[in-house]
């Protein structure tokens, strides 16, 4: 971040994007700084960036200010720096809270120091995020589920989680050439990311986002590692087979069914290629199944009812 964005790119930034026609008008408009540790730039430097946000947010053309750090760059002076520059949410890229997993993975801080944060955080009024990696040096299935636990009693506003990936030119590069770090695989990372969105779910803590941002750069820079374009949408889409494949095998298999689902849940209920249907399918789970999709039923459930001759 440092040399790369100035105020007149932020401002230049914001109004580009203000001119566009938006998709979504009631919804709020946000700024983030994404990308790297904020809070561990020169206090000058985050003047000037936060600074050219002001206008926007007191005309009310920007509704919301957000930004990423590392957990062991804040403190409650920050804390309270932030609130007075208008920022509403900060997410900490705490990556995992096993200090044997951090440890391992050299991410520099400690479970004490992201608890600490959160504290902080909080103290001064400010949302919290927490940004966990699956899949890192040292960490097991018991671990990642345990520390997603500990996550879950910071009570964090949200939560993104992110599949370890080897990036070309970074340590655990080295690590993967040598022998010494092996990635999970897809389909272990999937599973994984849809047993921590149970989780958070059960505790009323939204996961706004699964896996990276795609784009051409990552994409050449991927070595190795669950990566996929649409990981959110695969974790979704198995966890959302997986309740679906209950739902028909409960059924009264002689009786005619509806089953309604969200509209806006098709492509999940579907799967990859239709890959979900295809495997409902070869069950014999579809037989006598009228499918439906409504814009009134509920995101993610599933309605079966019987169909009366």
């Amino acid at each position: 971040m440092e040399g790369l964005v100035g105020p007149r790119e932020v401002e230049e930034t914001i109004r580009t994007q203000l001119a566009w026609p938006r998709r979504y008008p009631a919804a709020p408009v946000q700024v983030a700084f994404y990308g790297g540790s904020f809070t561990g730039l020169a206090r000058e430097r985050q003047e000037e960036l936060l600074g050219a946000v002001q206008p926007f947010l007191a005309a009310g053309q920007v509704q919301e200010l957000r930004l990423s750090t590392r957990p062991d760059y804040v403190t409650p002076e920050i804390a309270g720096f932030l609130r007075e520059y208008g920022v509403r949410i900060v997410e900490l890229g705490a990556q995992s809270l096993d200090d044997r997993v951090l440890a391992a993975s050299g991410r520099g801080h400690t479970v004490a120091q992201v608890r600490t944060a959160v504290a902080c955080l909080k103290e001064a009024g400010l949302l919290v995020g927490l940004q966990l990696m699956l899949g890192l040096p040292g960490e097991s299935t018991a671990m990642a589920l345990a520390s997603a636990r500990q996550a879950v009693a910071l009570e964090p506003d949200l939560v993104r989680l992110y599949p370890c990936l080897v990036v070309s030119g970074s340590p655990l590069a080295e690590l993967y050439r040598q022998g010494r770090y092996q990635p999970l695989g897809l389909p272990q990372a999937v599973a994984l990311a849809g047993r921590l969105w149970v989780i958070f779910k059960a505790h009323r803590i939204a996961v706004v986002r699964m896996g990276l941002q795609p784009s051409v750069s990552l994409e050449k820079a991927v070595l190795a590692g669950p990566y996929h374009p649409a990981f959110g949408e695969l974790v979704l889409s198995r966890l959302f087979f997986k309740k679906v494949r209950a739902a028909l095998f409960a059924r009264l298999p002689q009786q005619p069914h509806r089953l309604c689902l969200a509209r806006a849940d098709e492509s999940i209920y579907r799967g990859r290629g239709n890959g979900n249907v295809k495997r409902l399918a070869a069950l014999g789970l579809l037989e006598g199944v009228e499918t439906v999709f409504s814009a009134s039923q509920p995101r993610q459930t599933v309605l079966l009812t019987p169909l009366v001759p």
